[in-house]
């Protein structure tokens, strides 16, 4: 069974934690937590190895390194992580709008002959669009839909009033590269749309606050020589954090079980 090492223990992790040991599928390394919060992880651990620096969790050697908190650990420790030989799995996939810091990536995977893991995150159909690139890919737009709580801690604040908003209210238009980098925390499916079709600067995003969504709603819009597709995807927010739809986790549990599967998918 593939061990794995996570950095980070918030919401995403205990959420990936969960469905993990679910599947049956539970052989962690390591946890890399913050310094200060590693007693808490412990108790909840139990036999789980805790650790507060990057050099600790990797001195476990697992067969793959998760992240699971945030852009800034991407930035913070995902070079050093490739450098090293590991494979690292990013579900932050939004850090990568930074092209210094994506550039860096790259170098650090290629020395360490080591890869980079991306999971889809909260959506479904990256597998289409990025078949659809190969043969041709000419438009794809993205729209985030998430009712107003979602929304707080972010540049949102500034756009609208958040407890007053009667209707759905368009927070953001442009392109996936700036909006992955303006909301680290609302726009990592965006990030990856980009990445599985035509880059981060071509492709369009809409970022919505809307008091009537379900949920976190996803829709994409894809066309190009192959054809052209439509999906809506109505995500449940993860209980831990309303900002990530509970989906965000599984993927990346999925991602980590198929490393043992003997037929993926």
């Amino acid at each position: 069974m593939t061990s794995i090492g996570l950095i980070g223990y918030g919401g995403i992790a205990q959420d990936v934690m969960a469905a993990l040991r679910e599947a049956g599928h539970a052989k962690v390394a390591g946890v890399l937590c913050r310094p200060g919060r590693a007693a808490k992880a412990r108790a909840a651990l139990g036999d789980i190895v805790v650790v507060e620096s990057l050099a600790d969790l990797l001195a476990s050697r697992p067969d793959v390194v998760a992240e699971v908190a945030g852009q800034q650990a991407v930035a913070e420790h995902g070079p050093e992580v490739l450098r090293r030989g590991f494979d690292l799995l990013v579900i932050s996939v939004g850090a990568l709008a930074d092209t210094a810091l994506f550039d860096r990536l790259k170098t650090a995977a290629r020395e360490g002959k080591s890869r980079m893991l991306l999971p889809a995150g909260a959506i479904g159909g990256i597998d289409a669009i990025a078949a659809m690139r190969v043969g041709g890919l000419t438009t794809v737009r993205y729209r985030s839909r998430k009712p107003p709580a979602a929304w707080r801690g972010s540049p949102a604040e500034k756009v609208a009033d958040l407890d007053q908003l009667t209707g759905r209210t368009v927070l953001y238009r442009g392109s996936a590269g700036e909006a992955a980098l303006l909301y680290p925390q609302n726009a990592n499916v965006a990030a990856a749309v980009a990445l599985a079709g035509l880059g981060f600067e071509k492709t369009e995003v809409e970022l919505v606050a809307d008091p009537d969504a379900p949920g976190n709603v996803h829709e994409i819009e894809a066309e190009g020589a192959a054809g052209r597709f439509a999906i809506q995807l109505q995500g449940k927010p993860s209980r831990s954090n309303p900002k990530t739809s509970a989906l965000a986790a599984l993927s990346v549990a999925r991602a980590l079980i198929n490393l043992d599967a003997t037929i993926v998918i």
